[in-house]
């Protein structure tokens, strides 16, 4: 395993995660789904793990949830290609059921594992604000779990310097099935980016 001393790049830290071995999930895996985004991004998006479409484009959030993210981001004031995109778990978990790769949620190991790969995403891009996307994210960022609802929306404090935001997961709007309370979580999704924008303006004031 390369040191992280050898690692200040984002060019080498794809190199070195294209390579990781830390967990088995890279066995079933297509490749590894990097972070993408700008080397000094004032805000790093952090979601769970790839999906199927993840996983076979090599990059973070182009499926669905991508969409819903994408939609959210530019309601919020945000462009996407000013923020760096990444997740807690680099390689797509699933559980193969025929043809199709049904998505498994990353376990307590497996996030610890790839923790180490967020704190170097971090450590590089150096992002004021961290936007966890659902409970895996928090767990990654902040090492232990946390209720989203007790925590939505705030901007927290983090050890390693800048801040956290929780909200939820996009690809959570989607599985909704009420009309009417997709509509409630999405728009309050939203709202949760407009805060994150402005506490990053906050922080440069």
């Amino acid at each position: 395993m390369t040191s992280t001393s050898d690692i200040t790049s984002l060019k080498a830290l794809r190199a070195a995660e294209a390579s990781c071995r830390r967990c088995p999930l890279y066995k079933g895996a297509t490749q590894v789904v990097p972070g993408e985004g700008p080397a000094r991004a004032r805000i790093m998006l952090v979601g769970e793990q790839p999906g199927d479409q993840e996983d076979l484009a090599g990059k973070p959030f182009v499926g669905p949830a991508g969409r819903i993210l994408d939609q959210a981001l530019a309601e919020a004031g945000i462009e996407r290609e000013a923020v760096f995109v990444t997740n807690a778990v680099k390689h797509f978990k699933f559980e193969q059921r025929g043809k199709r790769r049904m998505h498994k949620r990353p376990d307590v190991h497996e996030i610890e594992r790839c923790h180490w790969w967020l704190d170097l995403e971090r450590r590089i891009v150096k992002p004021s604000l961290v936007v966890a996307l659902g409970a895996t994210a928090v767990r990654s960022v902040l090492g232990r779990p946390f209720a989203i609802n007790m925590i939505r929306g705030r901007a927290l404090p983090i050890p390693e310097g800048g801040k956290m935001l929780a909200t939820i997961h996009p690809s959570y709007i989607l599985r909704i099935d009420d009309d009417g309370e997709k509509w409630r979580q999405y728009r309050q999704f939203v709202e949760d980016l407009k805060a994150g924008r402005r506490t990053v303006a906050e922080t440069a004031a």
